[in-house]
């Protein structure tokens, strides 16, 4: 059954991959709006986002406007980006623009292919993210990701994915093959970094709610004393998009490292400003604000704030 499903998928991906882009992206946005009427739980996820965002700068219809184009923004994504990861760099640049590519270059004074770390995050299609490193001599593209089932389907993604040139690392198995491809230098890390992190998140504010981040992008940029950029993947229309190259955040002030929390703060509010300029090319249907366990809630301090005072003998 597994091999059944895989030669499925394949033969969509070999028929998505020989269509013109625009059929590519016009087909996704279609299913996109398809999605937003069939699929009430992730639809019921995205309002609930926006709302808690967004509930007293619009109005009810504008947000539910905004959720219906964030759904045709994901089809669109996501078949685009089967089609657009069989293109070479120079054909890519035809449908993304790159812009602020130079930040990432060395600067004066700097050692030669020290690394570059990028946070970025599930915005446009992202996984256009992966030309920076063409533009970029003398530097490898590295991500990380996260298998997923069936095995068939994991597979069939990253041999989707090998075209790019850039590396992928699994990040629950292959973090010790990742830090050795760092010990090497030249790698451009790109890390996604806009998703619920979990109880090892730093618990910190995005978009007015706290929420659990993933250090990562400070702790890498940290521990291998690499610059850290954002980068960000906006929509421009059917079938094109730009990548911007965010300006340098710094991880050290005075020679002296800034802590994790201070670095990621600025991640979020790069990813911030993102967001409010497109709301609609994030990717909302993530339930990004849970709710912090009650043992990381104790120990922050906040139940003993809402506990009820008990006077003497009662």
């Amino acid at each position: 059954m597994d091999m059944i499903l895989y030669w499925l998928a394949r033969c969509f991906v070999a028929l998505l991959q020989s269509l013109p882009l625009r059929w590519v992206a016009f087909f996704g946005r279609m299913a996109g709006g398809l999605a937003f009427h069939l699929d009430a739980k992730h639809r019921r996820v995205v309002l609930l986002n926006l709302r808690r965002v967004f509930a007293t700068e619009m109005t009810e219809p504008q947000i539910y406007a905004i959720a219906r184009e964030n759904f045709k923004r994901i089809g669109e994504s996501y078949t685009s980006a089967i089609r657009t990861s069989r293109m070479g760099y120079e054909e890519a640049l035809q449908i993304c623009e790159v812009v602020g590519l130079e930040k990432l270059a060395p600067q004066i004074g700097e050692e030669p292919n020290e690394n570059r770390i990028v946070a970025i995050g599930h915005f446009g299609n992202f996984e256009l993210n992966a030309i920076l490193a063409k533009g970029l001599p003398g530097y490898q593209g590295a991500t990380t990701y996260r298998g997923v089932r069936p095995p068939s389907l994991n597979r069939l993604l990253q041999e989707v994915r090998g075209n790019s040139g850039c590396l992928y690392f699994e990040r629950r198995t292959e973090a010790a093959e990742l830090r050795s491809e760092l010990v090497k230098r030249g790698v451009l890390l790109g890390l996604l970094a806009d998703q619920h992190a979990g109880n090892g998140g730093l618990w910190i504010p995005f978009l007015g709610h706290d929420c659990s981040t993933s250090a990562a992008p400070a702790v890498f940029a940290l521990r291998y004393n690499a610059p850290l950029f954002t980068a960000i993947i906006y929509r421009v229309s059917l079938g094109r998009w730009r990548a911007e190259v965010g300006d340098e955040v710094p991880t050290r002030v005075d020679g002296k490292p800034r802590t994790s929390e201070e670095i990621t703060l600025d991640m979020n509010r790069a990813f911030e400003k993102a967001v409010r300029r497109d709301p609609a090319n994030w990717f909302w249907v993530h339930q990004r604000w849970k709710v912090r366990p009650r043992a990381l809630r104790a120990a922050s301090g906040e139940d003993k704030a809402v506990q009820p005072s008990v006077a003497p003998g009662a």
